[in-house]
């Protein structure tokens, strides 16, 4: 994707920050545009280069549907605001940061981390099987899911321990009794996370409404699935997805890169 020249690059992001923030809008974009939006109460980040642990997030209020690269707020690991600009127009959701900064500390492998709370998300976070694995979309993540009870809404800062331990070498988790936590040592594979996980939780909702028992493959056809999507997993398959979904945001107004 090339990088379009914009005020907000020209006033001082550098090359690197500003192909972030571009993705990053492009990632809120693809969210509104597959209705895993709740108004304007989740949010998804993306970590910047440097040793300064500086995490990029929404600014609290605008709809995913208009994210653009400068309406993303720079924040450090204590929720700061590390940009110019008066407080309110670059405030943050508060459980937001909570949510996201356990996972930038702890996780530096994972470049950008989304959160959702979608219908089918929340109804499988209150199954008590959480997700069963009865379509091939949940069969990605077979064995590769964590769990975190829910506490209320994430405001406390000591839940953020709880959240990585719960989290573990996963990049994928159920927030039980909320909703859904997606990470992705890039931003096309966090894509890629959401739109399975969202999809295998929406299959299992359709499936459960049908009143009737369900087929489960083998546990060794459930394995074996598992290391086949993982055989996939790498950046050009990523790529490719994400080059064709960001065809779908192209044409849309203002421009996410702007």
């Amino acid at each position: 994707m090339n990088v379009v020249t914009s005020p907000a690059a020209r006033a001082g992001y550098g090359e690197a920050e500003w192909r972030i923030r571009c993705d990053l809008a492009a990632l809120y974009r693809l969210v509104a545009h597959h209705r895993w939006t709740d108004f304007i109460y989740t949010h998804i980040s993306a970590r910047l280069p440097g040793p300064e642990h500086h995490f990029l997030i929404n600014r609290y209020g605008v709809n995913f549907h208009e994210m653009r690269a400068s309406d993303l707020v720079k924040i450090d690991l204590d929720g700061n605001v590390v940009e110019a600009g008066d407080g309110q127009s670059r405030r943050v959701n508060a459980a937001g940061f909570t949510i996201h900064s356990a996972i930038h500390m702890a996780r530096p492998d994972l470049l950008c981390v989304v959160h959702t709370h979608t219908a089918a998300g929340i109804a499988v976070s209150a199954h008590p099987k959480g997700l069963l694995p009865i379509s091939q979309h949940a069969l990605k993540f077979f064995g590769r899911l964590g769990y975190h009870g829910y506490e209320g809404i994430a405001l406390d800062l000591e839940e953020r321990a709880r959240l990585v331990r719960d989290l573990g070498a996963h990049k994928a988790m159920i927030l039980q009794n909320h909703g859904l936590l997606m990470g992705g040592t890039s931003i096309p594979e966090a894509f890629h996370m959401t739109y399975m996980l969202e999809r295998a939780c929406a299959a299992q909702v359709a499936a459960l409404a049908g009143g009737q028992d369900l087929l489960t493959p083998p546990e060794e056809v459930c394995r074996h699935t598992a290391e086949q999507f993982r055989a996939q997993e790498n950046d050009e398959h990523y790529a490719m997805v994400w080059d064709a979904a960001l065809r779908l945001v192209e044409e849309g107004r203002p421009d996410y890169r702007s």
